[in-house]
């Protein structure tokens, strides 16, 4: 999902900051204020057990990446 996108939401759901953070972080507020996981992006081994989760896409690279 594009940073502009992600920004809109955290926006609507009234996360403050909004225009200075990363997108890791980002989605990380945005899953706590809905009351799931904030564990964006901290995969091991690229390996989660939340299939349903709306980032998955997202997170798994995110993980990779973060891991190097």
């Amino acid at each position: 999902m594009r940073l502009q996108d992600i920004k809109s939401i955290a926006k609507g759901m009234g996360i403050p900051n909004v225009s200075a953070a990363r997108k890791a972080d980002l989605i990380r507020a945005i899953q706590k204020a809905e009351g799931n996981f904030d564990c964006f992006g901290s995969t091991e081994g690229g390996v989660c057990d939340q299939a349903e989760c709306v980032w998955l896409s997202d997170c798994l690279p995110a993980g990779r990446q973060e891991d190097t």
